[in-house]
């Protein structure tokens, strides 16, 4: 069933449990004459509306107060807002950001820059629909599986992948600090994804400055991908995206894709998802929250030491055209599967 008058309140309390007197931003992007609309757009509008109707009458009840506002689309994600709509954001105490476009980078900007009164959420392409999945959720659990991941990954000096394609990816995971987004937003400082639930670590890159205690950076493997279709495989080395396997006029397309921004060939993020109640859809938000992900591009902002124009994520979760069908966490007297069978194995996180 959809979320109602009480479960959306369960819900926002367990979430971001809003204080009297604190003033809450619901934010989206609207389509401009460059940036074409459409119908889930459309309805993502409608839908932030719906939840504004909600909080006004919790407000009421509750002594906080909302407001309803929108930008011109900026047509990219995580790309920076100016700094008027910025300065805008500084008046309120929890910003929720339900667009078409992520603004997850700016939001993080934001939350660094007022951490004693700010907290904020991003929800790009978030669907009604939802209601009836990973929003409808006992939080806690999510918490609870979030942090243990977060431990594993922490505790681990490397991970190797094998995907359905009979490739396989080892990540190097030394020197880097994981990360959690657990669906908890309580408290000034924070940002969250939502839906949310997942662990997450940034690869070790190996940039100069690291390289003399660290050495290089020992991601490499395949990193297989479906492009136009088609199983297209990326050869990595040192953690990057160096060359890749597939038709010419593909490869050709994906370099100069990838040569428009010398980063964008980084691996940014290794992300496990586990919310139980998240499908896999073909919406990337809710997919990345079923199991096994990976991004690339910038990672700076979930403590890597890289910076590009764009976060990409790609899915590998169990019904997803390629999946992780095993993923082993190593660690310095033991080997964990994370992921068997394309699968998370809550088993190992309900501790």
């Amino acid at each position: 069933m959809s979320l109602n008058d009480k479960s959306f309140e369960n819900m926002f309390f367990s979430i971001f449990n809003p204080k009297k007197n604190e003033k809450i931003l619901l934010v989206y992007d609207k389509p401009t004459n460059k940036i074409n609309d459409n119908i889930k757009w459309k309805e993502r509008r409608e839908l932030i509306k719906k939840w504004y109707e909600y909080l006004l009458k919790l407000g009421k009840g509750k002594g906080f107060f909302v407001t309803l506002d929108s930008f011109s689309s900026i047509g990219e994600n995580n790309k920076l807002l100016n700094i008027k709509n910025r300065l805008n954001f500084s008046k309120y105490n929890i910003i929720i950001a339900m667009t078409e476009f992520s603004i997850t980078t700016t939001l993080v900007r934001i939350a660094r820059e007022y951490p004693d009164t700010i907290r904020c959420a991003s929800m790009p392409l978030a669907e009604e629909r939802m209601e009836k999945t990973v929003f409808n959720i006992d939080y806690s659990n999510v918490k609870k599986y979030a942090k243990n991941i977060k431990i594993l990954l922490q505790e681990s000096n490397s991970a190797t992948i094998y995907f359905s394609t009979d490739d396989f990816l080892i990540i190097d995971l030394r020197n880097r600090i994981a990360g959690v987004d657990d669906g908890d937003c309580t408290k000034p400082g924070k940002i969250i994804n939502l839906p949310s639930g997942e662990g997450f670590i940034a690869p070790y890159e190996g940039v100069d400055d690291e390289k003399k205690e660290y050495n290089k950076s020992k991601t490499k493997g395949i990193l297989p991908l479906m492009y136009k279709n088609q199983i297209i495989k990326a050869v990595v080395e040192e953690n990057n995206i160096i060359s890749f396997n597939g038709p010419v006029d593909i490869i050709n397309e994906l370099n100069d894709f990838f040569e428009k921004h010398p980063f964008r060939r980084n691996i940014a993020e290794l992300g496990i998802g586990c919310n139980p109640k998240a499908t896999v859809s073909g919406n990337f938000i809710e997919d990345e929250k079923v199991g096994f992900h990976i991004a690339y591009g910038t990672s700076s902002h979930i403590g890597g030491k890289i910076t590009s124009d764009i976060h990409k994520d790609i899915v590998y979760a169990k019904g997803c055209p390629i999946e992780a069908e095993k993923v082993i966490l190593h660690q310095k007297n033991k080997d964990i599967v994370i992921i068997k069978d394309s699968m998370v194995q809550y088993d190992l996180l309900n501790r």
